[in-house]
């Protein structure tokens, strides 16, 4: 360490150096110093190596990384209701890893679109008519945004109680109907095409999420959440254990991908679409991933497992997404959760509701949606979603 670095740290400390070897200090805070007989007499290599490791360790921890914050799981207070200004950037938006903040618009605040829904699901959007559709479970509709004006229409009254929609290639929307315990698709004449109801000749419980695969497959996921009372489906008994399915649209044939998900739900593909994730609402709670293979899959796995960011609490995704740098976007407590490729938490969007799905959309496909109970919200993001709708 060089001399004169020595000697501005003796001074800061108080210290004075005889040309006899040896060290005075001195109270600091003394008006005059050589008035006073209090003085400590010290050999100055002894002196000197305890003041160097003093200076060392002042420097380690100069140029160590600064202990980051609590994070809280709180929304900030606002007026959802109202247009009030917000101050930039949005205090929600918040930033769990550095990796994160490449998606951060700093310029841009989450907007609530809608409310008064009573269980929102189910986003997906429409690029040709862009415009977003959305389920209300409970009231047995499907709601559509239109980005032209920001109108809110119903679109589909009944509903068959649908959950999950999404479009295929073809820009024909495909849901998944509680009601009906099936999977439709509506043809651009207006008739309704049945994709899957039954496995085997027992009858799907309660299909939940959907997503198409760019071969043309159609895969779906199928708890019981929909038959398990009367506020979302219809009441029913149980026919078939909880599974993933994937049909050939093309053959039309029906095949279990897994039933080792106790409570399937969200389901998306990764930007290539050699991954498939399905988010399990039952136990463990977790978001699994596999590889795959053709008309099958392997090699699952555990993704992550969620909870609630600076509490601890049990969290568990529900919807899911993937973005086009391959990270999911997940409706999980206390909004949305997004996780990096490795499995590894990077950022989330606190909410005032509980979120239940997400979709990307608009016509960049950067803007967030997220269906969140009673409202439906939007956020732009640096990013771009990995799939069609």
């Amino acid at each position: 360490m060089d001399g004169p670095l020595v000697s501005r740290y003796l001074t800061l400390l108080g210290v004075q150096a005889s040309r006899r070897g040896r060290i005075a200090v001195y109270i600091r805070g003394m008006t005059n110093p050589a008035h006073h007989e209090l003085k400590v007499h010290l050999d100055r290599r002894a002196f000197l190596a305890a003041a160097l490791g003093g200076l060392a360790a002042a420097s380690a921890a100069a140029q160590a990384p600064a202990q980051q914050p609590q994070v809280s799981s709180v929304p900030t207070p606002r007026d959802w209701s109202r247009q009030d200004p917000l101050q930039y950037p949005d205090p929600d938006i918040v930033a769990l890893d550095n990796r994160f903040r490449r998606y951060i618009v700093g310029n841009t605040p989450i907007k609530r679109l809608h409310a008064g829904t009573l269980w929102a699901e189910g986003p997906a959007w429409n690029g040709v008519g862009r415009y977003l559709v959305w389920s209300d479970i409970p009231n047995n509709v499907q709601m559509r945004w239109i980005e032209e004006d920001g109108r809110v229409t119903v679109f589909r009254n009944p509903s068959g109680f649908s959950n999950g929609n999404t479009f295929d290639y073809e820009s024909r929307q495909l849901s998944c109907e509680h009601g009906g315990r099936r999977v439709v698709r509506y043809e651009p004449n207006g008739t309704i095409t049945v994709i899957a109801e039954k496995f085997q000749g027992k009858r799907l419980n309660s299909p939940n999420d959907i997503s198409v695969h760019p071969d043309g497959s159609i895969w779906f996921t199928d708890p019981i959440y929909g038959i398990r009372g009367n506020y979302e489906g219809f009441k029913a008994e149980q026919e078939l254990k909880e599974a993933v399915y994937r049909v050939d649209t093309k053959t039309a044939q029906i095949d279990k991908v897994t039933d080792e998900v106790g409570g399937p739900n969200g389901i998306c593909f990764s930007p290539d679409y050699k991954k498939v994730y399905v988010a399990d609402t039952g136990m463990p709670r977790d978001i699994k991933v596999w590889d795959i293979d053709g008309k099958t899959i392997r090699n699952g796995k555990r993704f992550v497992q969620l909870d609630i960011p600076g509490s601890g609490m049990p969290s568990a995704a529900d919807g899911i997404r993937c973005d086009s740098d391959g990270n999911i976007w997940a409706g999980a407590r206390p909004g949305v959760q997004v996780i990096a490729p490795n499995g590894e938490r990077i950022g989330m969007i606190r909410l005032p509701e509980t979120c239940a799905n997400v979709c990307f959309g608009g016509p960049r496909r950067n803007r967030l949606f997220m269906t969140a109970s009673q409202s439906l919200y939007a956020v732009y993001v640096e990013t771009t979603g990995a799939h069609i709708a």
